[in-house]
This record gives C-alpha cells, sequence and structure tokens, in this order.
C-alpha cells in the first residue's frame, strides 16, 4: 500500500487498468521512460485464471454432467453399446471433468519478468522474448470473461493468458515495454 498524499488514504500498490486508454497509456508511459523503477526483488503477483463466476460455472457444469448421467443410467444400461463407444463416452467425460478441474485450479503468476500460468499444459512467457503484446480486457464483461493477455514471441509462436486480475497482465505488459525501452535507439534502423 502507498499513501496518498492528497487524500491522506492509502491506495493499492498496483491497480487495475480500468479501460483500454489507461492501459494505452501506461503502456506509453513505459515506452517514454515515465514508469517508476521497479525493484530486482519485487514481490510476485499472482492470481485465478478465471474469474470466480467461471470457475462456478465449470463446477456446475461438471455436476449437473455427473447428475444427468446418475438420472439416465437406467435408460443408457439397457441400450446396447459397441467398445468404440463406450470409449468415446468414457473419454468425452473424463475431458470435460479434467478442463473443468483445469479452469478451477488454474493461476496466473508473475515473478520477476516471468508470466506463467498452470493449465493442462503450463505456460510461460519471459519479458525478454516477447515481440508484441495484446490485452483484451472488457471491464463491464470481467467478471464473465477473463481478462487476457496475447503474447508473441520473437519465435513466431503465440500463447493466450488469462487472469482474474488484469493488472497482472498490465504488470507483465510494462515490464516488456520497459524492456523494449532499454534497446539502444538505433541499434535497429540500420543507419550507418
Amino acid at each position: 500500500m502507498t499513501q496518498d498524499a492528497e487524500a491522506g488514504k492509502e491506495t493499492p500498490a498496483v491497480r487495475g487498468i480500468d479501460d483500454r486508454t489507461d492501459a494505452a497509456n501506461a503502456l506509453a508511459d513505459a515506452v517514454d521512460g515515465e514508469a517508476t523503477a521497479r525493484p530486482a526483488t519485487a514481490p510476485a503477483l499472482e492470481s485465478p485464471a478465471f474469474p470466480r463466476f467461471v470457475r462456478i460455472l465449470a463446477v456446475v457444469l461438471v455436476v449437473d454432467l455427473v447428475a444427468a448421467g446418475i438420472w439416465s443410467f437406467e435408460t443408457l444400461r439397457s441400450t446396447t453399446w459397441s467398445t468404440p463407444s463406450l470409449v468415446l463416452i468414457g473419454a468425452a467425460f473424463l475431458c470435460i471433468a479434467w478442463v473443468g478441474y483445469w479452469i478451477v485450479y488454474s493461476r496466473t503468476r508473475l515473478q520477476g519478468d516471468t508470466l506463467t500460468q498452470t493449465w493442462l499444459w503450463d505456460r510461460k512467457a519471459e519479458a525478454a522474448e516477447v515481440s508484441q503484446l495484446k490485452l483484451v480486457h472488457w471491464r463491464a464483461l470481467e467478471r464473465l470473461m477473463a481478462p487476457r493477455l496475447l503474447v508473441r514471441r520473437r519465435n513466431g509462436s503465440m500463447t493466450w493468458f488469462n487472469s482474474a486480475d488484469a493488472a497482472l497482465l498490465v504488470g507483465f505488459a510494462e515490464r516488456v515495454a520497459e524492456r523494449m525501452t532499454k534497446k539502444s535507439p538505433g541499434a535497429d534502423d540500420g543507419a550507418s
């Protein structure tokens, strides 16, 4: 927490970016060198990858699927099933349950210049590897749709990162912008 000198009240040290204009201004400030220096041992930021409503919805849908299966058990049992049909239905149920689990327990973490997200497979991006970013965040829908950051690496690969807290994704974007401004200004223009 930091002290607001004019109001005399505490404000969070890391604030969420409310709309696209504020996000663009934050990135522009970082590019212009107006961003404040961050200590090398900055604390890690961490949040669930999906908003609370989405996590609750995932649990409800998986529980409803199990309840529908139990309710239909006698009808399903009386039907003649081939082995491939049973395998397909079993695999579909396992996939739905597995994705539901990861929606509930997936976390996004910003530690130093590294952004990671636990998921079916872990996602990781270093600020030094990033060539382009795109933040998708609609403040009015953030309870229904997690803010997302599209990260394009220098090797051309792309990865989406979700976070229930947009400030975490903006923090990573600011670190990428700081790294880009540290490059020498005339290094890439080919001037002799």
